[in-house]
């Protein structure tokens, strides 16, 4: 499974063939989601599924693609959670 942040929430991602994942993808989708990542506003179940997909990955890096850097899971998670507080 792979996923790439953006704008505190999902860009991309490869869920097929993790049932969990695919699972968790379905719901973040049903709760509503935008095509554009920089206009998703993730309710906070939709952050919690967000750090379960990211504990799902493979390896121990999520790519941020604003930064154009990998991250640890914890800081990827990190980010979300927080993102766009102050």
């Amino acid at each position: 499974m792979e996923l790439t942040l953006k704008w505190g929430t999902l860009k991309s991602w490869n869920v097929k063939g993790n049932k969990k994942g695919e699972k968790l993808f379905k719901e973040y989708c049903s709760i509503g989601s935008s095509i554009s990542a920089m206009c998703q506003k993730d309710t906070p179940r939709q952050k919690e599924i967000i750090c379960e997909m990211i504990d799902l990955c493979d390896g121990d890096t999520i790519y941020l693609d604003w930064d154009g850097s990998e991250v640890s899971k914890e800081e990827a998670k990190k980010y979300v959670m927080e993102y766009g507080k102050k």
